[in-house]
């Protein structure tokens, strides 16, 4: 696999670019989950064993959280983030209501959180593939702004594949609504999104995929990947 994406006419946004796509990312998001019925919330998002209401809260986190509390979450779980994301996001989705959980993300759509690596390009990450965990799971028929994709997908490095679990050993990914592709070997085609979902280890529904590979990552039941 090569150790960069195949692409044409790259061009990195500057701070106020990535700031002004995060938020606006957070707001379309809000507005989503607003719309929402029961059964939605309750439904099983691309995240394992986190509902759509799980992943939600899983989101704003980062907002609600000062750094003393993350790290007394953190002990709580033994040094474990895995166990510590989980157990705020099982936490919080059953404390907050939906509409809660919705204004969290519009509420601090211009906040300046980061996750611990990636800057703000990982900050668009966190809000883009989670959105997709949600949107995707559930047939929603919403695409990302091909802007913000575009800046996910040419950050794509070995170093966060492996970071996110995601196997891309012997395929090389072909975008067929985006000039870009990466790795080598089998060509697996679809739309950037659902690429850019198993760059970050997850799998998709059948059907959205087309390649002889395409199979290894087929989700074949809700809940079947890492959150």
């Amino acid at each position: 696999m090569s150790d960069a994406p195949t692409t044409t006419g790259r061009n990195v946004p500057g701070t106020a670019a990535l700031r002004a796509m995060i938020a606006a990312e957070r707001r379309e998001l809000a507005d989503l989950l607003d719309g929402l019925d029961d059964a939605q919330w309750r439904a099983p998002s691309l995240c394992a064993g986190w509902r759509v209401r799980e992943v939600a809260a899983h989101m704003s986190m980062g907002f609600r959280l000062s750094l003393p509390a993350t790290l007394v979450e953190l002990a709580r779980a033994r040094g474990s983030l895995h166990r510590m994301t989980d157990r705020v996001a099982r936490r919080d989705a059953a404390a907050h209501s939906t509409a809660a959980l919705a204004a969290f993300l519009r509420d601090h759509a211009h906040h300046p959180w980061k996750p611990p690596v990636g800057g703000l390009a990982g900050a668009l990450g966190h809000d883009v593939v989670h959105g997709l965990d949600i949107t995707v799971a559930l047939g929603h028929g919403r695409r990302v702004p091909a802007d913000r994709v575009r800046v996910l997908l040419d950050a794509v490095r070995p170093g966060g594949l492996r970071f996110f679990g995601a196997d891309l050993d012997g395929v090389r990914l072909v975008a067929d609504d985006l000039d870009w592709s990466y790795g080598s070997g089998s060509p697996v085609h679809g739309a950037a999104q659902d690429l850019l979902l198993l760059t970050f280890g997850r799998r998709v529904p059948a059907g959205r995929l087309r390649g002889a590979a395409s199979g290894r990552f087929v989700r074949e039941a809700p809940g079947d990947t890492a959150g």
